[in-house]
């Protein structure tokens, strides 16, 4: 996830669902292993809202986008797979008024505002695992990437939060790097 946004576009999602599978695998087995559900429940419930977050965003940008080449454009969509020269048959100095593209910009400022909600929502429950994560293996990284986290999906609207994220993720790998294995108990000597 952290090497993502340097991947061509095609693998960008594959590396991000790849990476959030095998955290999801880690924090599974951590969770198992101290015996804390919620360190599995609330990443998996971020992990949810972040895909019905994103699917949202989508169907919302879909319907705007058909809205916009029905209603405005006047070009139904097999029309416009079906015949190239329907672009250029539109008449532009009526198409582009003010008036036509508002009921589209407010539809899409709406997608957006869902989509930043589902986000910070998710990136909540994100840290409520996260710092459940670093009071039960002691590594406090786990917190500090969980806040940075929150903090990041907050500021993402002004676009430094996708540099916070990106560095939230790094200090994740970090602090699974960090935990130590419990030494394990030596067999009782037997006396011979």
């Amino acid at each position: 996830m952290v090497i993502s946004p340097f991947l061509v576009s095609g693998f960008t999602l594959l590396a991000d669902l790849v990476g959030l599978i095998l955290v999801l695998i880690a924090v599974k087995g951590l969770s198992d292993h101290y015996k804390e559900a919620s360190i599995f429940n609330n990443s998996l419930y971020g992990v949810i809202l972040s895909i019905v977050g994103g699917a949202v965003f989508v169907a919302a940008l879909f319907v705007t986008a058909l809205s916009f080449f029905i209603n405005v454009l006047g070009i139904e969509l097999s029309t416009a797979f079906s015949d190239p020269t329907a672009f250029s048959k539109i008449d532009w100095a009526e198409v582009i008024v003010w008036e036509n593209f508002w009921p589209h910009v407010g539809a899409l400022l709406g997608s957006l505002v869902t989509l930043f909600i589902f986000v910070v929502v998710a990136a909540i429950f994100y840290r409520k695992s996260l710092t459940t994560l670093a009071e039960k293996t002691g590594v406090g990284r786990f917190g500090t990437a969980g806040l940075l986290l929150l903090i990041g999906a907050v500021l993402i609207i002004i676009f430094i939060g996708f540099l916070l994220i990106w560095v939230a993720l790094i200090l994740l790998t970090v602090a699974f790097f960090q935990i130590r294995a419990e030494p394990t108990q030596p067999p009782p000597m037997t006396p011979s």
